[in-house]
């Protein structure tokens, strides 16, 4: 079908051979009489909390616009609904404005998902706070991953936005490359949103790893000061466990509630102690 296409509008062999490579990266190409663009629509799944990217390949020609995806999205429903409509300045225009409108909808696509990561965040950021676990690292290591696809994703879309509008190609009209300009405006917008959420998430990580070392210094604080009480004890403990015949002490009539006396003094004053260093 993309091989009968091709043939009716005459488009090259090597943009169809991109089209149905879905592992492009986002890319401008000029041929005669056709501008090739591969873009990266996002969709943003909550159920899964997962990050799912789909290629569409927009191809400008002189009066038609075709865009190939990989399978039905609703990405462009409002462009199609002005279409029907047959208001707005969609139908007055030519086919670069045409493109425009569907480079702007993309972009504008990309605000929402940062949306919704932005929300994942604080979300994570409160869970972070609160009960650090294993779970909410895997959360922080899934969130890295996806601001790294996110960037690899808008930087060559800034490219192709700036290639778009300031290429003299005659298919682009003067008056749409002041609409271009609005677009990558909003790309920019678009990645430094994604750079500020980067820095969140690597802060995040810093924070979850300090987190889990403060909570097992504090373990280990905790068991060190047990340790330490038990020390003198057990060494007095260990003194009148031991089977010699001849212990003065074992004669004594009192000696065992002495026993236990010296150890609750020794008790008090080590506990004490601790308090006034502040270490409990």
């Amino acid at each position: 079908m993309i091989e009968k296409i091709g043939k009716h509008f005459d488009m090259h062999p090597l943009m169809l051979e991109d089209i149905l490579n879905t592992e492009q990266r986002p890319k401008i190409e000029y041929y005669d009489g056709h501008i090739f663009i591969v873009l990266k629509t996002l969709e943003y799944y909550d159920i899964y909390g997962e990050l799912k990217v789909e290629q569409i390949s927009l191809i400008v020609g002189p009066d038609f616009v075709i865009t190939f995806m990989e399978r039905e999205s609703t990405i462009f429903d409002s462009v199609k609904a002005r279409l029907r409509s047959g208001k707005g300045r969609i139908r007055k225009h030519g086919s670069d404005y045409l493109a425009y409108t569907l480079l702007d909808a993309i972009v504008d696509n990309y605000f929402v998902i940062l949306e919704k990561l932005g929300d994942k965040i604080e979300d994570l950021e409160e869970n972070l706070i609160k009960n650090p676990t294993a779970k909410t690292l895997n959360k922080i290591q899934g969130l890295k991953k996806d601001m790294i696809f996110l960037r690899r994703s808008l930087w060559p879309l800034r490219e192709v936005i700036k290639a778009f509008e300031r290429e003299e190609v005659p298919l682009i009209k003067k008056a749409t490359k002041i609409y271009l300009k609005d677009v990558y405006d909003h790309t920019i917008q678009v990645i430094d949103t994604v750079e500020t959420y980067r820095d969140l998430v690597s802060g995040m990580l810093d924070i979850y790893l300090s987190s889990i070392s403060n909570r097992m210094n504090e373990v280990m604080k905790t068991l060190t000061i047990i340790s330490t009480i038990f020390i003198p004890l057990t060494f007095l403990a260990g003194i009148y466990g031991m089977n010699f015949r001849y212990m003065p002490e074992l004669e004594w009539k009192n000696g065992y509630l002495l026993f236990w006396i010296i150890i609750l003094v020794v008790l008090v004053i080590m506990v004490k102690y601790f308090k006034r260093q502040k270490w409990i």
